[in-house]
């Protein structure tokens, strides 16, 4: 017994749903690279890996950031939920931050980037020489 081929409709719906599907993942992982996306906060969350920390411990381990840049980057990580900031009464007052498990969530990811970035980060750097020959090549052809 043969099974005859879907309708029309129903393989367009198929397809609809897939492609709908594959939007809304691509969004989701635009977004999730997007928390990543500042030139610090890869850092802060590495940093933050190893435990709680004060504002100017962060500031000396991430050197050459700069305060305003520290700053607007733990900003922007505790708005996205990635960090939790303390502040201790005391005087003066004391500031730590620490991962929250939503950011603790982001060492994986970052340790198969990291792995992924170990094993082929030559290969990358090799197409990319090739690249800028060929191109440098055209230019002087040109």
């Amino acid at each position: 017994m043969t099974t005859s081929p879907a309708p029309p409709a129903a393989a367009e719906q198929a397809h609809t749903r897939r492609v709908a599907e594959r939007t809304r993942s691509a969004r989701l992982i635009r977004d999730s690279i997007g928390l990543l996306s500042s030139k610090w906060s890869v850092d802060v969350l590495l940093a933050l890996g190893d435990g709680t920390r004060r504002y100017h411990e962060l500031l000396e381990d991430l050197s050459p950031i700069s305060e305003k840049v520290l700053t607007q980057t733990l900003r922007a990580m505790e708005r996205d939920g990635l960090l939790i900031r303390r502040v201790h009464a005391e005087v003066p007052p004391r500031v730590e931050y620490a991962l929250s498990s939503l950011g603790a969530t982001m060492a994986p990811p970052l340790k198969a980037l990291g792995s992924w970035s170990l094993a082929h980060g030559k290969r990358v750097d090799e197409a990319r020489e090739r690249f800028d020959a060929r191109a440098a090549a055209r230019v002087r052809a040109a």
